[in-house]
């Protein structure tokens, strides 16, 4: 009788210890999981950074850096600044903007962009676009530009670019808008004029000098001369309803860093 109840005792002191052993483990599991907390899908999504064209080899250069930087992998989105301002309203989702800045403005008024976080970036000029290997026109004043313009037999550049409204009152003001009209091959599709140069379906292009210089098969000609050089400038935003906007804001401070400029100014674009 004695033997049967020190193997009750036995078998209860077991059941208490492993109920303590099952206990502290759970315990010791729960307490991990809240000291290292998994993290939520937004804050460990890659960063969707809507950039224009003009600012492409400079964000495309400075991507490695930027992503040592603030230790988040960078999604990069390149077109036409309106085109990318024609997603955004229509409700695609970023997390920057590196736009054109009447772009970001209208962007800020339309609440897409935070206010507070509106930062200028850079600026570049305009320039000449020939097929890499062919002879260089003399652009190195407005009458020799325009004896170019009048000579070619097609030029190619975005009708919805950010350099497209200035082509065109530069035309106008040359007084050649009429005999350039059906010389032009306009493509709204990003890359397409340089393509056309570069192939041989158009003989000049012009738009930002970025887009120019590095364009596979496309080569500058020079910049727009004297009075008919204009620059356009870029800024950047993060979205208003990024998840992100800690993350995208240091990529923003990145690039206005100094230690961004020597990359902006080997890109073709002038930090401000």
């Amino acid at each position: 009788m004695i033997f049967k109840t020190n193997v009750e005792e036995n078998v209860q002191a077991k059941t208490i210890r492993l109920g303590a052993i099952l206990a502290a483990t759970l315990a010791a599991t729960l307490g991990f999981i809240f000291l290292f907390p998994g993290k939520a899908p937004a804050q460990s999504a890659d960063l969707r950074v809507f950039t224009s064209d003009g600012m492409k080899p400079a964000v495309e250069a400075l991507v490695p850096q930027i992503e040592h930087s603030i230790a988040r992998k960078l999604a990069p989105h390149f077109d036409a600044s309106k085109t990318l301002r024609d997603e955004i309203l229509s409700g695609a989702p970023f997390d920057v903007a590196i736009l054109t800045s009447d772009v970001v403005d209208e962007l800020v008024k339309q609440g897409k962009i935070a206010p507070a976080t509106r930062t200028d970036l850079a600026r570049t000029g305009m320039g000449v676009g020939i097929r890499t290997g062919a002879a260089k026109p003399d652009i190195s004043n407005v009458e020799a530009l325009k004896r170019t313009l009048l000579k070619a037999k097609s030029v190619s550049f975005n009708p919805s670019g950010a350099s497209a409204a200035h082509i065109n009152a530069m035309f106008a003001q040359m007084g050649i808008a009429e005999a350039m009209k059906p010389k032009l091959l306009l493509d709204p599709v990003a890359g397409a004029p340089q393509k056309h140069v570069a192939e041989g379906q158009a003989e000049l292009v012009i738009t930002l000098i970025p887009e120019i210089k590095f364009f596979t098969g496309v080569e500058l000609a020079g910049p727009l001369p004297g009075d008919l050089q204009s620059y356009i400038n870029f800024s950047a935003g993060v979205a208003a309803n990024s998840h992100n906007a800690d993350a995208a804001m240091a990529l923003i401070k990145y690039i206005a860093s100094p230690a961004a400029a020597q990359t902006l100014k080997a890109s073709a674009v002038e930090p401000h």
